[in-house]
This record gives C-alpha cells, sequence and structure tokens, in this order.
C-alpha cells in the first residue's frame, strides 16, 4: 500500500489532497481541518487551493511522554518519510506541545480565535 502510494504521489505530489477535497464537496467550506498531513508539498497544496488564509498547527510530544502512552520507535516506518516528512518544517503558525504537564486547553484556545478571525 505504501508503495503504491508513493507511485501516485511521484506522478502527482497533489494526488490525495485533491482527493480529500473532492470527496468532501470541493472547497466550499469556510474552514477546513486536515488532521494528516504528512509532507510539505501537503501543506503547500491547501495554502495555494484555499481563499481562506491556511493556518498551519503542529502537535509535538516529548518522546518520553510518547513511550508512556504505549509509542515504540519503529526503524523503517517511524524513519520513514510517510511519519517524518514535515519535522524540518519551521513555519507552523502554532506548536501545540501535548506532553501530560502542558496547558492544552490555554493553547488550543489561541488557535480558535486565529480561525475564527481569519474566516468571519
Amino acid at each position: 500500500m505504501v508503495a503504491w502510494g508513493e507511485e501516485k504521489r511521484n506522478q502527482d505530489l497533489s494526488f490525495f489532497c485533491r482527493l480529500a477535497v473532492k470527496k468532501r464537496g470541493q472547497p466550499e467550506f469556510p474552514v477546513w481541518i486536515v488532521s494528516d498531513a504528512r509532507r510539505e508539498s501537503d501543506v503547500e497544496y491547501f495554502r495555494e487551493t484555499f481563499v481562506c488564509p491556511t493556518l498551519t498547527l503542529r502537535v509535538k510530544a516529548r518522546e518520553g511522554t510518547r513511550r508512556d502512552r504505549g509509542w515504540v520507535h519503529t526503524p523503517g516506518i517511524d524513519d520513514a518519510t510517510t511519519e517524518c516528512g514535515l519535522d524540518h518544517m519551521d513555519n507552523w503558525d502554532f506548536v501545540i506541545s501535548n506532553n501530560d504537564d502542558d496547558d492544552l486547553e490555554g493553547q488550543l484556545e489561541s488557535v480558535l480565535q486565529a480561525v475564527h478571525q481569519h474566516c468571519s
């Protein structure tokens, strides 16, 4: 499945993004939440396609926190582009820290305010 997906992406970087938008009825909604962008070309597609400004958000957690939640690093999967293709990107509008000791609600409130400001 991964090989097929990579083949499709190599032919057309926006293939899966366009398919997702088409499935939901084209870019007619005022707010879209894309929860699984995996590559910079995915982010670029949404920035170029939608009229409303695109706000990007990255959720991060310390490796120890992730392990405490049951995550185990799997070589060949967790270090593949499909999992870490956005790790080098540093121009996120928001970076949410999702460790056990973080004020998650406060961080998300600032995101909601920005969405309301940009899209109303």
